[in-house]
């Protein structure tokens, strides 16, 4: 008997009230390359992962999405630049784990439509 088994996540869903506003941010403030988008949805490329911003279809679905921590380099760096960009945080970058001699960093934002996002970034303890 052969058990079948997810491979990989292909793509996240978040919902969206106003999607030009959205595809606004997604794409200049958090710098996401658009793939396309209609009337109702786009589609951005995150290393392979697809993206999609969506008007809700039902009311169902009308509900904030699951936060979604976005991967960078150098978490503070990335938390100036984006601030100048406009991406309004909840705070500074901040230890949320340590293993070791490594340690997760988080840093907390709202997106223009309400759901809530972290850019996330391992930095080794000094």
């Amino acid at each position: 008997m052969t058990i079948t088994t997810v491979q990989k996540i292909n793509q996240i869903g978040v919902p969206v009230k106003d999607i030009t506003r959205a595809i606004e941010f997604y794409k200049e403030q958090l710098g996401l390359s658009l793939l396309f988008n209609t009337d109702t949805m786009a589609f951005f490329d995150c290393d392979g992962l697809r993206l999609m911003l969506s008007l809700p279809e039902k009311e169902q679905f009308a509900h904030a999405s699951s936060v979604i921590y976005f991967e960078v380099e150098d978490i503070d760096r990335s938390y100036t630049d984006f601030q100048a960009r406009g991406v309004e945080f909840s705070g500074p970058p901040h230890c949320v784990v340590k293993n070791g001699p490594a340690e997760t960093w988080m840093a907390f934002f709202e997106d223009t439509e309400g759901n809530t996002h972290a850019l996330t970034s391992n930095k080794i303890a000094s």
